[in-house]
């Protein structure tokens, strides 16, 4: 069960002393409440004769007092504050980030000592600060400046910045640590920090905004807090400090921020050993007198995360569920406490043979009990039921964020998307196998071709304009367990329309916390995959598998190995305002390795040292093969071990080992599942995939004469629409086009056209067939083998040998046969239509 109370909005200012903050998904909790981070900056100033820069306690208590009075709930400090300060805070119900100053902007790493010196005062920071009611969090750092982070390279300070976290946590393990970063260091990699920080000042509200969907992806299922906004008055003026202020705070709360931090409750402003008198950044100035953007910030503070006065649209939500008693009731408790004005829910009982309906009538919600017809069948019905403008759809094992409505409609709202998803994130304390089986593959995923535009959004969380649904006929119902979301979104994609993803619009979505369960729904992911092989079949590559345009994003996604590494975009002499990591996509061999059909590979190689037992001259080989092949899987499946998040991970190491083991276990046991269920429904590296039968793999020369000019472009995208699995030439290559038979052979095409005059032309097509260099050595590879073989007199291995040959060369020459088929055919057909 989640924890009681999960999500619940924040009610008071107030704080929970028995508590501690947490992260529960993308935002922040104080006991049973969402706290929304309404902070303010504080500092830095001179320091006192005591040693600490705020050492008036009568202005402090002021400024507190104040503080509260506007709806500000968190002050951030840079350096640490006495304790006298913390108990001022907590008189006042505010929270404070507290910063943990270091040398970060000189060569640190250099010496060890400095380095041994800058974790001890990290340690005595925290410690003196520990368990005290009003502390957020920690800050390990800020802002490191760009030419330090390069000239150590990245992953050296991200191992850096990893020991002080956990050397923060070690004094205080029930904290909250982050860092915080900004656009010139974005490219950091802190997968350990509990939530993202960063500064960022920009003056454009949509630059801003598209800035804040980046940081989203960036922060994965974290929460994403702001610890520096704002505008400098001296230079802008007041009016315009508190105009920009304004759109800037309801930006941050209005794209899924836990929160934000305005810089600077005052003008005092102490650096570098002087007071700085050129810039005016403060909601006060020096004398502690409101500017107009205070009154600003406070009306936007007391609107998180949206206006009050917005018109939403309806919204229908639809739950579908087939025996679906163990989770229903959490969903629909859940689904009670939608901070959304105007909503509806609809149960879909799919011939329930448990308590399903009977739990679903005891809420507020619409029951329509239907025979079992499957998942697309009753996500249609529930459809033709809804009076909402918008469907959206939860699954019977998940639970919505309360404000998970509002993100969702407020990305409808302001974009033209048919569809939008959210992140489906795994609860706490589920148990140590549902935890494991988050950081496997196979999980729902959402696939983004920018940063707020998706091209695949998963069914478990999933909202669509109901016009457009009843556009495309709704779910196809051939799809009865899994797959459906894939199709829906194709066919939203194929009429042009486009789909997006909102970073908070999410729910908690239980993991299977079984391996039989686990087990089992990845086989149903392997046949739906089949099903919309059948159906797509241009979706698909030779392999079986969807070459998707994007990028996957999920926290079990395993990534390809790659002989180079990521690129960071520095500019010109470090000179990029914003610094990002590019990484490569994995191609090839290395892609390979991570597809269900690695194990066919094993296995093969797996016969080889079989048959070595009985031929001494092949084992050596065969065993290197088999060796490097299983190795490169082990290898694919400890990495995926190793870089495992535990949403509530075992005090010791040694439990810690046995949980990543079993990781590494599922991502060994996810791929033979999905395989198995890809074979059992026919989904093979040799099926047939072409339209038309073989014809001879020889080259030839066909053409068209037509009586109507067109485009060489326009002819060639006709060809391409008549044949399957087609890919393009690219600009340096002299073929347009390329059909595959299989994984084995192919044919490619290349275009002429003769003009002859008066808009007619006769166009000449190309065609040759290809036979892949890999597919060429295999059956090398084995013919010299048989050839060895027979001359030893092992005629049962040669024969064996020359079998395997035979039917891998009859396998080339039949893909090149269906290949040049399929192309010729198609143009034929092309020839017909222009008769």
């Amino acid at each position: 069960m989640l924890h009681e109370g999960i999500g619940t909005v924040e009610r008071a200012n107030v704080l929970h002393p028995d508590t501690r903050p947490r992260v529960l998904g993308k935002f922040i909790h104080i006991a049973d409440t969402k706290f929304f981070v309404r902070g303010v900056t504080y500092g830095t100033f001179a320091l006192g004769p005591d040693g600490n820069e705020c050492h008036d306690p009568g202005i402090v208590e002021s400024d507190f007092a104040q503080m509260a009075a506007h709806g500000v709930n968190a002050v951030r400090t840079y350096t640490v504050p006495p304790r006298w300060l913390l108990d001022a805070a907590e008189r006042h119900g505010l929270r404070l980030m507290v910063g943990l100053p270091w040398e970060q902007h000189i060569t640190f790493l250099d010496d060890r000592t400095r380095a041994a010196a800058i974790e001890e005062r990290v340690r005595a920071g925290v410690r003196a600060c520990a368990g005290h009611p009003a502390v957020l969090c920690y800050a390990i750092g800020n802002e490191m400046p760009a030419t330090i982070a390069r000239w150590y390279g990245h992953r050296r300070i991200e191992r850096f910045l990893e020991r002080l976290y956990r050397a923060a946590k070690a004094e205080d393990p029930d904290s909250l640590v982050t860092y915080v970063n900004y656009p010139t260091t974005e490219y950091l990699d802190l997968p350990f920090l509990d939530f993202i920080c960063f500064n960022v000042y920009l003056e454009d509200r949509a630059k801003l905004e598209a800035y804040l969907a980046r940081l989203h992806v960036l922060a994965g299922d974290r929460p994403l807090v702001l610890a520096e906004i704002g505008l400098d008055s001296r230079r802008n003026g007041l009016e315009e400090q508190a105009h920009t202020l304004d759109w800037q705070v309801r930006s941050v709360y209005a794209a899924g921020c836990a929160g934000a931090f305005v810089f600077a409750w005052t003008d005092e402003w102490y650096r570098g050993g002087r007071e700085i008198e050129d810039w005016d950044f403060g909601l006060t100035d020096r004398q502690r007198r409101p500017k107009p953007a205070l009154s600003t910030v406070r009306a936007a503070f007391t609107e998180v995360p949206f206006r009050a006065d917005t018109l939403w649209p309806r919204i229908s939500v639809v739950v579908c569920s087939y025996n679906g008693a163990r989770t229903i009731r959490e969903t629909c408790e859940g689904l009670a406490r939608l901070a959304y004005p105007d909503y509806e829910v609809i149960v879909v009982d799919d011939g329930s043979t448990d308590q399903t309906a009977a739990i679903a009538q005891a809420y507020d919600v619409r029951v329509i009990s239907t025979t079992n017809n499957g998942l697309s069948s009753a996500r249609n019905t529930g459809m033709a039921a809804a009076d909402g403008e918008i469907v959206a759809y939860l699954d019977d094992d998940a639970v919505p964020d309360p404000h998970w409505l509002q993100y969702l409609a407020a990305t409808f709202m302001t974009t033209d998307y048919v569809g939008v998803g959210g992140p489906n994130i795994a609860p706490p304390r589920d148990g140590m196998l549902a935890d494991c089986v988050d950081n496997a593959p196979g999980n729902p995923i959402h696939v983004l071709l920018s940063d707020s535009e998706a091209e695949h959004i998963p069914g478990c969380n999933m909202a669509f304009r109901k016009t457009a649904l009843e556009a495309i006929g709704g779910f196809d119902p051939q799809l009865r367990v899994a797959g459906d979301d894939v199709d829906i979104c194709w066919r939203l994609q194929e009429r042009g329309w486009k789909l997006g993803y909102s970073p908070t619009a999410m729910v908690w979505h239980h993991r299977r916390d079984r391996v039989r369960t686990y087990w089992r729904q990845q086989q149903g992911y392997g046949k739906a995959e089949a099903i919309l092989e059948r159906k797509w079949p241009t979706k698909y590559n030779t392999a079986g598998h969807i070459p998707w345009s994007g990028r996957i994003y999920g926290k079990g996604v395993a990534r390809a190995f790659s002989l180079r590494s990521g690129r960071i975009y520095h500019g010109t002499w470090n000179s990029a305002p914003f610094q990002s990591l590019y990484e490569p996509a994995g191609h090839g061999l290395w892609a390979l390795v991570l597809m269900p059909e690695w194990y066919l590979v094993i296995a093969t190689f797996a016969l080889l040292v079989s048959l070595g037992i009985f031929w001494p001259v092949l084992r050596a080989p065969a065993t290197l093969l088999f060796s490097i092949a299983v190795g490169v899987l082990l290898a694919q499946a400890v990495r995926g071990g190793a870089r495992a998040m535990f949403s509530s991970p075992p005090r010791s190491r040694l439990a810690l080992l046995g949980w990543r083991g079993v990781v590494t276990l599922l991502h060994l046991l996810q791929p033979l599942a999905r395989l198995s269920g890809r074979l059992r429904h026919n989904l093979t590296p040799w099926r047939r995939r072409t339209r038309h039968g073989p014809i001879s793999p020889r080259p030839r020369t066909v053409s068209i004469w037509s009586e109507q000019w067109r485009e060489a472009s326009d002819w060639l995208r006709d060809v391409e629409a008549a044949s399957t699995n087609v890919y393009r030439g690219g600009a340096y290559d002299r073929w347009d086009l390329e059909v595959h038979g299989g994984l084995l052979a192919s044919v490619r095409l290349l275009l002429a056209i003769e003009e002859h005059g008066g808009g007619k032309q006769l166009v000449r097509m190309r065609v040759w067939p290809r036979i892949a260099p890999f597919a060429v050595a295999i059956f090398a590879v084995l013919a010299i083998l048989a050839l060895e073989a027979g001359r030893e007199r092992l005629w049962a291995i040669a024969a064996f040998l020359g079998l395997l040959a035979a039917l891998h060369g009859t396998r080339m020459l039949y893909e090149a046969a269906v290949a040049t088929g399929d192309t010729v055919r198609s143009f034929e057909r092309l020839a017909s239509t222009e008769a």
